[in-house]
């Protein structure tokens, strides 16, 4: 029916092909993920880095047996433990000589307050810093398989944020529904400032809203996925909320594009405050203080 279709939203039409590429997707283990992860395996190789080792085991073996690509790989990361971090990405590098496309993917959504080991606010330490150290650490392998693409997946819910640099760890004030929409802006903000930086490197970044999803997110608020059950007919299922993802990930005309914020497989409007270069500017030099690194 057209509802449906309509709900469904755009679709990404590419057909590139991947052989040879390399691609590292987090939290590729369930949801747009999955996803994601299950789409790109048909194009080539596939890193699913993901906390539970059991179920990215699970997801890997059923996209090999349904894509016939045994280059379905799963590699332990804990966004919210810095060293987690750090070690995947240390084996990362002494493994693969080549990464073409890092998607983003991973995410927490509304969970009680609580930190990450290493006492960041759990929505901006999962969200937003533990990608931006991922990142970091594997950026110059970007830059050397250049052509590359960095993917973030930010929400729509990035409008409704703000960066509180007197409070980025909810500490004076905590709402669950703000602090994500806090970090998606986040993810905005480093999406824009990561290509302001990457100019004239053959790494493009971009981010992008997958829709209102069907999936496994909302499951710290007893409302919301009680809300998602009545109204799962007008939310997207994963793999149409995959689609920006892999359209980002994919299509060809983006070969160029950077610095830019997706939604239904087009460019979609960024809030004013996810327009602002000073606060991006400002983001970028706490996270590196927060993370103890060097990020010129």
């Amino acid at each position: 029916p057209f509802c449906r279709r309509y709900v469904a939203g755009g679709r990404c039409k590419s057909t590139a092909r991947l052989e040879g590429k390399v691609v590292i997707i987090t939290g590729a283990n369930t949801g747009i993920g999955k996803e994601t992860a299950r789409d790109l395996a048909r194009r080539g190789k596939v890193i699913i880095a993901c906390r539970d080792i059991a179920k990215g085991e699970a997801a890997a073996s059923e996209i090999r047996a349904e894509t016939g690509n045994q280059q379905v790989i799963v590699k332990k990361l804990d966004l919210a433990d810095t060293k987690s971090i750090r070690e995947f990405a240390e084996k990362f590098l002494a493994e693969e000589k080549e990464l073409h496309i890092l998607v983003n993917n991973a995410g927490v959504m509304l969970c009680p307050y609580c930190k990450t080991a290493d006492g960041f606010e759990m929505h901006l330490g999962v969200n937003h810093l533990g990608h931006f150290l991922l990142t970091f650490l594997l950026l110059e392998r970007l830059k050397q398989s250049a052509p590359a693409r960095i993917v973030n997946v930010s929400s729509l819910a990035h409008h409704g944020g703000r960066i509180r640099f007197h409070d980025l760890h909810g500490e004076k004030s905590y709402n669950r529904g703000l602090a994500y929409c806090h970090s998606k802006l986040a993810n905005v903000l480093f999406t824009r400032e990561l290509a302001r930086r990457l100019q004239g490197n053959c790494v493009t970044a971009n981010a992008l809203h997958p829709g209102s999803v069907y999936s496994e997110l909302v499951r710290h608020s007893f409302v919301m996925t009680w809300l998602w059950k009545i109204f799962s007919f007008f939310l997207k299922t994963p793999c149409e909320g995959a689609q920006t993802s892999i359209y980002c990930a994919v299509a060809e005309e983006l070969d160029s594009v950077t610095g830019q914020y997706f939604s239904d497989c087009q460019p979609a409007y960024v809030s004013p405050r996810g327009r602002d270069d000073e606060t991006a500017k400002k983001l970028w030099s706490v996270s590196c203080e927060l993370l103890g690194i060097q990020w010129d």
